[in-house]
């Protein structure tokens, strides 16, 4: 398979880069298309005004000053569609207001808008009283695992029609006879190719026939696309065959969406950018479609505010690059939790975090330090082997580095034919649910489970709003596991819970083996509806000794976005060996990045302060793959060759041991990172709990260490004052969530409400 490489030279063919971006294309979706798709017929709406505004200076600085600093609204609302529950947070005054409402699937946007006025009743304001709404999603990530996407073909050049089946031809599991890639997102009939070649300098060596593209067009207008990827070998170099492309699909198929890769990711290595814009190009009707109607109902309550999306690098941009771009989306609620994670981290001085984020229907796990979570440009969605790197669909955009897997509250257990207990991916949902919510399931969840394990008190699920059923539950447990194993209920859950949290736990330490790090020197930081209840045992399977639920943790990622700054990352390809160094392109290039990058931060903010961050990612020449290195903003605007070499050198060395004497040296992608300041963080000084927590009860818990049930406390997690002290085993309760806390430990309340759950007679780290 042929590699993209290219030279520098050839950068000077992408101009301005996303200046030239046909919004959405939305104006091309037909009527009919639209209501095949539940389109409204408003949608153009969110796309008015231009994508990028204004003139930038011509040199980048590190600080671009605004008349004022981005300034936090007083009151804001924070949404997070998960799988099962819907997630919304009102901050008004510093005050914050939450609720969680089942995901409606036909129609998501109905759930924020009940969650809206619940917690505006809570805080006694009016829906058009709100300043502003961040919103983040999982419906993205979720149509990319359980293929729900649109009807989507490829374009791209003949001779690499099966390059996203192909892969890179690694074996992720080479001594494993019988491995079994994934599959493609597309199947080859919905593949299409077009006679034309750019080569590695982006010269064109083969001209596109137009009347080659009308014939293919017609070709997927019979076929009944919804919508169309175009991916041409080195496209990032030079763009314009793939604009004619789009060009024409927009004069024969104006109701069909169209996404080009060299704007959805204009790198090299055509698998991951081919399989990117693949990505975009599926959920994007499913996307486009949602933000429509939600601005819709939005404007029919009266809100008048702006609403912005949490992306996948941890920022937020605008609904207009969300609607272009739905493929940025796809990390979009667990960036939040990542960007929540990491305020409780710089809240404690925390410099090692373990991210735990569980909710009703996948399970997130993040590495942050220095209160800074790990990014990358490269993330894999559903990894289906083992959780091991490449067996998953690899998707090049700026990311915050987390290993998700189908693990959540709703995720539905099963005996395979080994006679083994499997959980997940396949998760109840909302609709019909775990047998317990009693709305017509009737396969077991790992909410089931833990229902019967005592982890949850039927009465007063999701504070009460939700009515569980046990009976239902061992009922599901007893047919569809105990049958099987010869176990009654109780056992069945029990091995369904250790089943999932083993899944948890050996994720965790897959991505931690993959980042060279030690788990028992972190602390773990749990948040989502289902996290608080196996966070304890996960601790104990992985060795760490400090657990941390902040207060609001049911809803902690939509309390995330309201803590993210606005941010967009611009990356482009242009190969460079120092040896080659040249300081004018890569001045310019810089400096073009960062205009592309602040002009999509402008589109949210149009005076705040910016920060520019730059970043490049260097290789000895011939290595396989790249490591990022950061630039201050004096390096990156006056650039010299042996800095370059010294900050490489610097970063390869800690983390490889040596570097490579004689070798030369090269660059391959390039990126600036444009973000507004984040808000301050006040220090918490943790208490070592000395007092006693108050028992409102006392209830049977399954302790998974000694494979028993044990009494617990229950205890009124409101009701907890600082330096009190839960002694385990006890059950904290909450409307949100429950924090179990195993028999091995005790939990402490601190001064900011967070619950420290440390290991016995040990005090607050």
């Amino acid at each position: 398979m042929c590699r993209e490489i290219k030279t520098c030279a050839t950068w000077v063919a992408f101009g301005a880069g996303l200046q030239a971006v046909n919004m959405f294309g939305l104006e091309r979706h037909g009527q009919a298309r639209r209501r095949r798709l539940g389109m409204v017929k408003t949608l153009p709406a969110i796309c008015k005004g231009p994508l990028v505004h204004g003139p930038i200076p011509s040199r980048g600085v590190q600080v671009l000053k605004g008349t004022k600093v981005m300034k936090r609204s007083s009151i804001r609302l924070g949404a997070d569609i998960g799988g099962t529950f819907t997630d919304v947070v009102l901050e008004k005054d510093g005050a914050v207001f939450s609720t969680k409402v089942l995901t409606t699937y036909a129609a998501p946007e109905n759930a924020i808008i009940d969650g809206m006025h619940q917690v505006c009743e809570k805080a006694g304001v009016a829906p058009d009283q709100i300043e502003q709404i961040i919103h983040g999603t999982t419906l993205a990530t979720n149509a990319l695992i359980e293929r729900r996407g649109a009807k989507t073909a490829l374009i791209t050049t003949n001779g690499f029609r099966d390059v996203i089946e192909m892969r890179t031809e690694s074996r992720f599991e080479q001594y494993d006879l019988n491995l079994t890639l994934p599959e493609p997102l597309l199947p080859r009939q919905f593949r299409f190719t077009v006679n034309e070649r750019v080569n590695a300098k982006g010269e064109v060596m083969i001209d596109l026939d137009r009347s080659e593209v009308e014939a293919v067009a017609d070709q997927i207008a019979a076929a009944g696309f919804d919508s169309v990827a175009v991916g041409l070998i080195h496209s990032y170099l030079n763009p314009a065959h793939e604009q004619m492309v789009r060009d024409v699909l927009a004069e024969r198929l104006p109701d069909v969406a169209v996404s080009i890769s060299s704007e959805v990711s204009p790198q090299m290595r055509e698998y991951e950018r081919f399989n990117t814009v693949v990505a975009n190009a599926y959920i994007k009707p499913l996307m486009a479609s949602y933000l429509g109607r939600l601005e819709e109902r939005l404007k029919g309550e009266g809100v008048g505010c702006r609403v912005f999306l949490m992306h996948s690098g941890g920022g937020i941009i605008s609904i207009q690059n969300a609607a272009e771009f739905p493929v940025r989306l796809v990390e979009s609620g667990p960036a939040g939790g990542a960007v929540f994670a990491a305020h409780i981290a710089a809240r404690y001085g925390i410099d090692k975090v373990l991210s735990f984020d569980m909710g009703g229907t996948t399970a997130k796990i993040c590495l942050i330090k220095n209160q800074t979570p790990k990014t990358s440009r490269v993330f894999e969605v559903a990894r289906t082997y083992r959780f091991k790197k490449g067996s998953g669909m690899p998707i090049s955009i700026p990311v915050i580095d987390m290993v998700e897997i189908g693990a959540g509250g709703g995720s539905l257990a099963h005996v395979d034919s080994m006679r083994q207990i499997r959980v997940g991916p396949e998760s109840a949902g909302s609709e019909p649910g775990p047998a317990c919510y009693g709305r017509g399931g009737t396969r077991p969840a790992v909410t089931d489970a833990d229902l019967v394990l005592g982890k949850l008190d039927a009465d007063n699920f999701a504070g009460g709003s939700i009515k569980l059923h046990a009976d239902h539950s061992r009922t599901a447990l007893s047919t569809h596991v105990g049958e099987t194993l010869d176990m009654d209920a109780v056992e069945a859950a029990f091995g369904v819970a250790e089943v999932v949290d083993e899944n948890m736990a050996n994720a965790a330490r897959v991505h931690a083996v993959e980042n060279g790090e030690d788990l028992s020197e972190y602390t773990m930081i749990a948040f989502g509806g289902a996290a608080p209840l196996h966070a304890g045992r996960l601790c104990e399977k992985l060795g760490v000794d400090r657990l941390i639920v902040p207060p609001g943790a049911g809803v902690g990622s939509a309390i995330g976005f309201l803590r993210a700054p606005y941010s967009f990352e611009a990356n482009r390809s242009v190969y460079m060996r120092l040896s080659d160094f040249d300081a004018e392109v890569i001045r310019t290039l810089l400096t073009e990045l960062q205009s592309e990058a602040t002009g999509f931060v402008r589109t949210c903010d149009a005076t705040a302060d910016i920060l520019s961050e730059f970043k490049v990612y260097m290789r000895y020449a011939g290595q396989g793959w790249e490591i990022p290195i950061e630039l201050t903003q004096e390096q990156a605007m006056n650039p010299d060759a042996a800095t370059f070499v010294a900050r490489f050198e610097e970063d390869y060395a800690k983390l490889f041991g040596r570097t490579v004497v004689g070798m030369d040296i090269e660059i391959t992608v390039w990126s600036v990172n444009a973000t507004t300041p984040q808000e301050h963080v006040a220090r918490v000084t943790a208490n070592s709990g000395d007092g006693q927590a108050e028992v409102q009860g006392k209830r049977p818990l399954f302790d998974a260490a000694s494979g028993a049930f044990l009494e617990a406390d229950v205890i009124d997690r409101a009701s907890m004052q600082t330096g009190q002290r839960a002694i385990g085993p006890a059950a904290l309760t909450e409307d949100e969530t429950t924090i179990i806390v195993p028999v091995s430990r005790d939990a402490i309340c601190q001064p900011d409400g967070c619950i420290d759950v440390v290991l016995k007679s040990k005090g607050a780290v």
